[in-house]
């Protein structure tokens, strides 16, 4: 049998939206994508929970997140340092 081989955690780039919630901040990424038809480059944003055990981060910072196993029922990531 082969051993299964452990993925590379995505790590994503986002900007601090929301710090109300406590360990817990919402992340936006962006990126860019073509459309198919006009051919320009549109922004497209996506919002993620991210787990903040020591509640530093705060509303406009720029961080970077990466994939951990479930925290709860939306938190998939954890921020793991400021870009």
């Amino acid at each position: 049998m082969t051993t299964p081989e452990k993925k590379t955690p995505k790590t994503l780039k986002g900007t601090v939206v929301s710090d109300k919630m406590e360990k817990t901040v919402v992340v936006r990424v962006n990126r860019y994508v073509k459309h198919p038809k006009y051919k320009k480059y549109i922004t497209r944003s996506k919002r993620y929970k991210a787990h903040d055990e020591t509640n530093t981060y705060h509303v406009g910072d720029i961080v970077f997140i990466q994939e951990v196993p479930p925290i709860s029922k939306d938190k998939h990531f954890q921020v793991i340092s400021k870009a």
